[in-house]
């Protein structure tokens, strides 16, 4: 495979994306806007931070005049996952100054197709791929928020059932990226005990914590399982 190959490749890999991304985008940029926010205010927001749920508190917390600390504060701890995301995407990517710009296009979607995809590319291969599905998944986001600070009330005045539909677009686009994960015990275990977790907190209103707890649970059973297996390994080879 040539390079631009690769890169036609990643961009064939993030088309499925913006099934997910774009209806969410509109669902941003009209919230946005009607928060009070102008429309090219809400595109540089998705330009610059481009970090899903975080923009929605984002908007939410400006617009309540919650003071900048906090905010900063509440939009790291919605991203901590790329503190796990980053090291595991490190070995099939180059390092140095170019570093801080890949992981501007990191999202949850790009780090499930590169963690499968990146280890089935030769080395020459991989930045290019990563970088063209990267900027499909950004400039669908872009646009998509454009599109709803623009027309996304007259939108969703002209279909209103879109405007109930468009914020479950993102999750079940992620969905569908796990599913093919649930092909061991190991990690139907894993996924399993992450989501029920997520839902728990969710449930007992403690959205903000739901993510990074079912994430840390999550790789705890992951672990505490492959420790397991390997004992079991062990035990049948002796």
């Amino acid at each position: 495979m040539s390079n631009i190959s690769a890169w036609r490749l990643g961009a064939r890999d993030a088309l499925p994306l913006l099934g997910g991304y774009i209806p969410v985008a509109i669902s941003f940029g009209l919230i946005a806007v009607q928060a009070g926010f102008t429309a090219g205010a809400a595109v540089l927001i998705s330009t610059l931070i481009y970090a899903g749920a975080s923009q929605f508190l984002f908007i939410a917390m400006v617009a309540a005049g919650a003071p900048l600390w906090l905010v900063i504060v509440m939009t790291l701890l919605i991203n901590a996952r790329h503190v796990v995301y980053g090291p595991n995407l490190a070995p099939y990517l180059p390092s140095g100054r170019l570093w801080p710009w890949l992981m501007h296009g990191l999202t949850d979607q790009i780090f499930a197709l590169a963690h499968t995809r990146l280890p089935q590319l030769l080395e020459s291969q991989r930045l290019g791929w990563y970088c063209s599905a990267a900027l499909i998944a950004w400039g669908s986001w872009i646009a998509g928020t454009a599109l709803g600070a623009v027309a996304g009330a007259e939108i969703t005045a002209r279909w209103p059932l879109l405007g109930q539909v468009l914020p479950f677009a993102l999750p079940a686009l992620f969905i569908v990226l796990l599913a093919p994960r649930f092909t061991s015990w190991q990690w139907t275990c894993t996924l399993g005990s992450t989501a029920l977790v997520a839902l728990a907190l969710k449930l007992a209103g403690h959205s903000n914590l739901a993510i990074p707890l079912a994430a840390l649970c999550g790789a705890v059973v992951f672990y505490l399982l492959q420790q397991q297996a390997t004992r079991t390994e062990a035990q049948h080879e002796h």
